[in-house]
């Protein structure tokens, strides 16, 4: 059959699509109980009979010039032989479809409808139309729908072909259906949202639950000025009052709501659940060992640590019942791949605040952040507080001077007093937990390399039941004797430090929860024919899925992280108090770094910035990819935006950045936003969602394993303070060395729950899709917006070659480090698995 069948005037379409699989409705009791033989008829729907297509026009016919909505074609259905029972696997499948359509009396088509009169959903891949036309490719109108079909949809659902528009310059005929389903997706803010809906809509975090301990202020809803936090999506949910703390919290549900289309993939979901599965596998046994008491929850030594990496731990119980014990045993991390004790060296502890999992935090240290202070005058008999000063710090500095490195930008500090020491004395309070808040003082060596200088250990001075101020002590480097064993203490608790800071703001809070809002309102008010929601939409891929798994379990009251973290009930409450002072613009690697100090504005380098660590592996990537990030959204809005007053006009964009700042962070400031008025503001916005949705999120993510899979090297609690001489502690950490380590940080069954965790986190799934790549090659309708992208992906692929080059560099010290593992966790592409490298498009997992 030809393209256009001129006399029986029929379009021919090829429509793709996965019909809902027997083995996800089989393993759904409830659903398999309440809807009995309407669920048994759905296995035979005949998917040719109940679903329809219409076509709509984008352009008025010669016969009806004025016409404002598209006209709408007659009911069409898919045709070939193709089996009407569903797959055990969910395949894609084509199917012929044919229309009745004149192109003289209807115009171009421009969208279509489809209607689901099934008993149960399918994914509606794409449409594609043989129909030449200038405004499209050569022969073809492309539909790219990658959405849901619900079978309530009895008025059908609407898809638009993937050629770009703004809102002014949209076809008449369009309009008002590119209204309508804006509408549909923001919905009337009031109802319980059900499993098939599409509305996108913001609330606090008043779905964390509460425990029953709970005081007044445990475990408060996050969002609004005591406790400010980005919004997330509204499940309207029943709410439930506290009479603790008067708050107004979600009742649970078995299942977190999230807008049908962000569901998972079949192939992610079903990887998510085989590797969870088998985690909680590993968990269980010790649990139950622990309950009966059959084992203790107390590592005995180190090699005890590395058995269960290495050959596994023996349990005395099977999870299964039979006579085998169960053995624990986790993949081998990075860290101890080359040498079991180069993660204790003082340059590995340093050189993973540039290159580890963390490295976003570490500053240039400035002269009034060391005070020098005669002797507290005695509060009582207690322990005094102390302070670092400039000859403390000199003692390591190589007969440099502090006020000659201060000036030469050589002095750093990885500073958590703030983040920890109003929370120190409830946190302290806590069964097991004894922390510090720390400061870390770093200088930066003649051959690029970073030395610790002191650890100064802050924590609420305490004399009786009375608080008097800030006890701090400040430990110096030793290799040798009981002092060696007091340094490697103050080191534990720094990485305590580090890995909560970690996990619930430069991780948590910075990426997942901060990037929500952006989704939800990109949803609500950009049409899927903006070209910013087509530049931005790969972006937010799982995001709010994944957001949704984590609120259920990993950050909820009782969950996850407050049974092995260091703050507890307290956790998400420390990510609102950092929250207040978020921005942004600060955001922006560039703007990061100037901020910290880690760089200057200086034409004369590349990228405009002079770093003051040289070899600093994730700047010196991240800049790259920032900048290769940038470049290609300058191209992509200069297509569609001629000058400042074309973003002025576009309701759409000032609709959607309007409910970004009011509506998806309304506890900032306002006046801390850019005003999006400019293409510049559009470009540098654009730019710095897309680097926190892909290369930020990569690099504060996928290092987990590689680096905190061994929990020596990234402990997550701190149980025992430095203990003091003449204490049995001290005795204890005289003579053996390990065990007092090992009771310092993070037990067994945590440390279990903990791996198990990120690995999870940690793991690339086999239909990822990663920066500078798309999941169609159709993703756009506009041939220069392609080449445009076809040079952004080229440009990654050479920046890919060179931090590969980096990495052979031996004079670039901080690439590899003693433990010999190379920087490569901002390489763009990856393959499955946990493999310390690949960037993904969106905040997946």
């Amino acid at each position: 059959m030809s393209s256009i069948v001129v006399k029986v005037k029929l379009v021919k379409g090829k429509v793709v699509l996965i019909r809902k699989t027997l083995v996800e409705t089989l393993t759904n009791p409830k659903a398999l109980i309440g809807t009995g033989f309407k669920l048994i008829n759905s296995f035979v729907d005949d998917i040719t009979k109940s679903v329809s297509f219409k076509l709509i026009s984008s352009t008025n016919s010669q016969d009806h010039p004025t016409n404002v909505a598209g006209k709408v074609g007659k009911d069409s259905h898919l045709e070939n032989k193709a089996s009407v029972l569903r797959t055990l696997e969910g395949t894609k499948e084509e199917f012929d479809i044919y229309f009745e359509w004149d192109h003289n009396e209807m115009g171009i088509p421009g969208a279509f409808y489809v209607t689901n009169l099934m008993s149960d959903e399918f994914f509606l891949v794409s449409l594609t139309l043989e129909y030449p036309t200038s405004d499209h490719d050569q022969n073809n109108i492309h539909f790219v729908c990658n959405s849901w079909v619900h079978n309530d949809h009895k008025t059908g659902r609407i898809f638009f072909a993937n050629i770009p528009y703004l809102p002014k310059g949209t076809p008449v005929t369009l309009q008002k259906y590119r209204e309508e389903e804006l509408q549909n997706l923001k919905g009337d803010g009031t109802g319980k949202r059900e499993k098939g809906d599409r509305i996108y809509d913001y609330d606090v975090y008043n779905d964390l639950g509460t425990l029953p301990i709970d005081k007044q202020e445990d475990h408060p809803v996050l969002g609004g000025p005591k406790y400010p936090y980005p919004r997330r999506v509204r499940t309207g949910r029943k709410l439930i009052h506290n009479n603790n703390n008067g708050g107004e919290y979600e009742e649970l549900a078995e299942d977190n709501y999230v807008p049908r289309d962000e569901s998972f993939s079949n192939v992610k979901g079903k990887e998510f659940r085989e590797l969870g599965k088998e985690s909680l596998g590993r968990i269980q046994p010790l649990l139950l060992s622990l309950y009966l008491k059959t084992t203790t929850n107390e590592f005995n030594g180190f090699e005890e640590v590395q058995k269960m990496y290495e050959g596994g731990v023996n349990l005395p119980i099977s999870i299964t019942g039979n006579a085998t014990p169960s053995v624990l045993q986790f993949p081998l991390p990075n860290v101890i791949k080359e040498s079991k004790f180069a993660w204790m060296t003082d340059e590995e502890f340093a050189r993973e605040m540039i290159a580890g999992v963390n490295p976003v935090v570490i500053r240039r240290l400035k002269l009034e952040d060391i005070i020098s202070i005669s002797p507290y005058k005695p509060l009582c008999n207690c322990t005094q507080p102390s302070t670092i000063t400039k000859e403390q710090l000199e003692i390591n500095m190589d007969e440099v001077k502090v006020d000659e490195a201060l000036v030469d930008g050589k002095l750093f500090i990885l500073d958590y007093y703030d983040a920890f020491m109003p929370y120190l004395t409830k946190i302290n309070e806590l069964p097991s937990a004894k922390a510090y808040a720390t400061r870390t003082f770093l200088y930066l060596k003649e051959d690029g390399t970073l030395k610790p200088l002191a650890i100064e250990l802050s924590k609420p001075h305490k004399c009786g039941d009375i608080y008097l101020g800030i006890e701090s002590i400040v430990v110096k480097p030793a290799d040798r004797g009981v002092e060696s064993t007091i340094w490697q203490l103050a080191k534990a608790h720094v990485v305590v430090n580090d890995t909560n800071y970690h996990q619930l703001i430069s991780h948590w809070l910075n990426t997942h929860a901060a990037i929500e809002p952006f989704a939800i309102a990109t949803h609500r008010n950009l049409s899927v024919l903006h070209p910013i929601y087509k530049l931005l939409h790969p972006h937010f891929r799982d995001t709010i899925n994944i957001n949704a798994l984590a609120r259920k379990s990993l950050i909820t009251a009782g969950g996850i992280l407050e049974q092995t973290f260091l703050p507890g009930p307290y956790a998400m409450e420390m990510s609102s108090a950092v929250y207040k002072n978020w921005v942004f613009t600060d955001q922006a690697l560039p703007n990061d770094l100037i901020k910290r100090g880690m760089a200057v504005k200086d034409d004369s380098v590349p990228h405009g910035l002079r770093l003051l660590i040289k070899d600093y592996p994730y700047a010196v990537d991240g800049l790259e990819i920032w900048n290769a990030i940038k470049l290609w959204v300058q191209k992509y809005v200069s297509l569609y935006y001629s000058d400042d007053d074309a973003v002025q006009q576009d309701d759409e964009l000032k609709n959607w950045w309007k409910e970004v700042v009011e509506k998806g962070h309304p506890d900032l400031e306002a006046a801390q936003w850019p005003e999006m008025k400019t293409s510049q503001e559009l470009v540098e916005t654009c730019t710095t969602i897309i680097w926190i949705a892909s290369a930020l999120h990569a690099a504060v993510n996928f290092g987990q394993y590689p680096y905190g899979g061994y929990i020596l090297n990234h402990p997550t609690q701190s149980r025992r303070w430095i203990p003091k001489e003449g204490t049995p502690e001290y005795d204890e950490m005289s003579k053996k060395p390990q065990e007092a380590f090992l009771k310092t940080i993070t037990p067994k069954y945590q440390t279990v729950v903990d791996l198990s965790v990120l690995e999870l986190l940690s793991t690339h799934s086999s239909d990822e899709v990663y920066l500078g790549q798309r999941d169609t090659l159709d993703w756009t309708g506009d041939q220069k917006a392609k080449v445009a992208f076809t040079s952004f992906t080229e440009r990654l692929k050479q920046i890919e070659d060179d931090i590969s080059e980096r990495n052979l560099n031996q004079e670039l010290k901080n690439r590899t480090g003693p433990i010999k593992f190379p920087y490569t966790v901002l390489l763009p592409t990856s393959e499955k698995g946990i493999t310390f490298r690949g960037i993904p498009n969106s905040i997946s997992i």
